[in-house]
């Protein structure tokens, strides 16, 4: 799901979601518009803030696998979580 679709779905998700990454609401609407990309630094907050619903891949389509290799290795997932 991308981020604006989340921060849609449920008024008050903004702020909510700035609130528990420790980011200022404005920069958080500016990702979820497109109009600056979200720092690496801050996606793995997000992704666990939002419980998974928005995903690293989701927040950086472009080169999360270039960031994040494991996440492309499914069995290193499956080990992982065994």
């Amino acid at each position: 799901m991308n981020l604006r679709t989340y921060l849609s779905a449920e008024r008050g998700r903004l702020v909510k979601l700035a609130r528990n990454i420790g980011a200022h609401a404005s920069d958080v609407s500016a990702w979820a518009n497109l109009m600056r990309p979200v720092p690496i630094i801050v996606c793995w907050s997000i992704e666990r803030a939002t419980t998974g619903a928005v995903t690293r891949k989701d927040l950086r389509p472009n080169d999360w696998h270039l960031i994040w290799p494991e996440l492309g290795d499914e069995s290193w997932n499956s080990a992982a979580e065994s």
